[in-house]
C-alpha cells in the first residue's frame, strides 16, 4: 500500500536529551574515534572546547532516545518488516558539547516511488538545536519501504 502523499509536512515527535560525557565516550569508542578530544576532557580542553565535543554522526542517535524510534513510519501502515534505511545526510552550522541539553524536531517532507512502485521513499528532515535555540545540525534520512512486485 503506498503511503498517502499528504503526509508530506507531518510534525513527528520531538526528543530532547542531555548530552553526558559517558554517551559521548561511548559512542567514540563504538565509532572508533581515536581523537582523545572526543574521551579526554583535557585533551578537550587543550583544543580549545569548553568540554567533549560532540562527535561526528552522533546527532543521528537522538532519534534512537525515543521509546519506539520508528513508529513514526508503521503509524503510516508501513510493515517495519519491509523498510531499509535509504542514507542520511548531515549539515552542521554549529559544534555541541557534553552538558548541554539538544533538541530534536522532524517532519516529512518527501515520499515518492520508484521500479513501478515496488520501492518508495519516505524522507525525514531534522533540525537539531542547542540550549540557547542555535541551529547545531540539519539531518536528513531516508527509509525505503520494499513492496511486493505487481504482477
Amino acid at each position: 500500500m503506498a503511503i498517502d502523499p499528504a503526509v508530506i509536512g507531518t510534525v513527528l515527535p520531538g526528543t530532547d536529551l542531555l548530552i553526558d560525557r559517558s554517551r559521548l565516550r561511548l559512542f567514540a569508542k563504538a565509532t572508533g574515534a581515536t581523537d582523545p578530544v572526543y574521551t579526554d576532557i583535557a585533551a578537550a580542553r587543550a583544543a580549545g572546547y569548553p568540554d567533549l565535543p560532540v562527535p561526528p554522526t552522533f546527532l543521528c542517535a537522538l532519534h534512537n532516545e525515543q521509546p519506539d524510534p520508528l513508529s513514526w513510519i508503521a503509524e503510516l501502515g508501513v510493515d517495519l518488516s519491509r523498510v531499509l534505511h535509504g542514507e542520511q545526510s548531515f549539515e552542521y552550522k554549529s559544534m555541541a558539547f557534553a552538558g548541554q541539553y539538544l533538541t530534536a524536531r522532524s517532519r516529512i517532507t518527501d515520499v515518492y516511488q520508484k521500479k513501478g512502485g515496488a520501492l518508495e521513499f519516505l524522507t525525514r528532515a531534522t533540525t537539531v538545536t542547542g540550549p540557547d535555540g542555535r541551529t547545531v545540525a540539519e539531518l536528513t534520512d531516508i527509509a525505503i519501504i520494499r513492496h511486493e512486485e505487481q504482477r
